[in-house]
């Protein structure tokens, strides 16, 4: 009998596999900075008090979902979680109970982390304090409300795989790609979405409506894209919030501050020249150029509210206050962020390599059409060249 209990012992401990060794010092190090490079912080902090404990509520085309608890907490975070657990969530999307999630969890993109990344980032994980906090429901229209619909979704849509580096290109564009398409899911918000909230095919950081903003093109469209950037440019922006061509707000600012400014140089300018290698992609949009009576508006407007900081020439003080000609964010075909700083003003973000503080005040007062023709101005003056802004867009902006 002690015989057979002893095989049967044997048996079952080669059967469950090795036991992972706990994590070393180094493994923590490493998630910790896995974790910054993904922006963690910003999606699953509602309370910075209380960081990484979920409940911040996102707004999504199809309704609102709350960003679950990522501390060791049993109960309500992932405490109970094994690494199985962990590693089955971010590469195939699917939850410890079987139900998959929606994907505003951007697992298409975590889904290319290598199995040892994922560990690490669990790992660090487990060393936060565990705070006790149930995020909750989400708050996602018919049909959508019900999850076993994200099967299909995944069917359609999804394709679990690591990311594969390319031979002929370099160690860094290959990091860069595995950041940018990957572990910082550039594509969730910098990629437009189809009618079931799924990249579109074909338009890969084209740029993207998020949560009232617009994520500007990240190709090399000449105009609104990153073609007149150079890799450093793309560098300084990250690490600093601002750079000679433009400044962070909205939902970078956050990225920034919570990532990118905290992420290893060497990540940084991979992501840099990754970004830099992105073809041009789809074709910028046909202008309609502004009736020479919104420009005029707009110009006497400007001359009266931006001309003190901006200059009359739009030059602006680089690094202070954005310049605007040439700016690839103000020539989006999409006006939306535009019209975001201008009608609730905006504050410089401030990092370690940019502790210098700057602000624009909010212009709520003017009318809707007083907006779109000072939009319109900024847009199509200097070299610029955007698409016409009406008072009806403005009007939506606002509410």
């Amino acid at each position: 009998m002690r015989a057979i209990l002893a095989t049967l012992l044997l048996c079952s401990a080669f059967a469950a596999g090795p036991a992972r060794a706990e994590p070393s010092p180094e493994d923590v190090a490493h998630g910790k900075a896995l974790v910054e490079a993904g922006d963690c912080a910003s999606c699953h902090t509602a309370d910075p008090a209380r960081p990484f404990a979920g409940g911040k509520r996102i707004d999504t085309p199809f309704g609102a979902i709350y960003s679950p608890n990522l501390t060791p907490d049993r109960d309500t975070g992932i405490g109970g979680w094994s690494d199985q657990n962990f590693y089955t969530a971010l590469r195939y999307g699917v939850a410890p109970n079987g139900s998959r999630y929606y994907p505003a969890f951007p697992y298409p993109n975590f889904t290319k982390l290598t199995r040892d990344d994922i560990l690490s980032i669990r790992a660090y994980l487990a060393t936060l304090a565990p705070f006790s906090n149930t995020a909750p429901k989400p708050e996602l229209r018919f049909p959508l409300n019900f999850r076993v619909l994200m099967r299909a979704w995944d069917y359609l849509f999804f394709k679990p795989g690591i990311f594969e580096p390319d031979q002929n290109k370099s160690a860094a564009w290959n990091r860069g790609g595995y950041l940018v398409t990957g572990l910082s899911h550039c594509g969730a918000c910098h990629t437009p979405k189809n009618v079931f909230g799924a990249d579109r095919r074909g338009r890969a950081f084209a740029g993207g409506p998020v949560q009232g903003w617009f994520a500007p093109r990240l190709d090399g469209a000449a105009r609104s894209g990153l073609k007149l950037w150079s890799v450093d440019d793309i560098v300084e922006y990250l690490q600093s919030g601002r750079n000679a061509k433009s400044h962070a707000d909205g939902l970078m600012a956050e990225v920034v501050v919570n990532s990118t400014s905290k992420m290893s140089d060497g990540d940084v300018r991979a992501i840099a020249v990754y970004l830099k290698d992105l073809p041009e992609g789809p074709a910028e949009a046909q202008l309609t150029a502004p009736p020479e009576s919104s420009m005029k508006a707009g110009g006497e407007i400007y001359a009266h509210a931006c001309v003190s900081c901006h200059e009359s020439d739009g030059s602006g003080a680089p690094r202070i206050y954005p310049p605007l000609p040439g700016n690839a964010l103000l020539q989006s075909a999409d006006p939306a962020s535009t019209l975001r700083i201008i009608l609730d003003g905006a504050q410089t973000v401030t990092t370690p390599r940019a502790p210098n503080a700057g602000s624009m005040p909010a212009y709520k007062q003017l009318s809707d059409e007083q907006v779109a023709d000072v939009t319109n101005y900024i847009r199509n003056s200097w070299g610029n060249a955007a698409t016409l802004v009406t008072a009806d867009q403005v009007a939506k902006a606002r509410r």
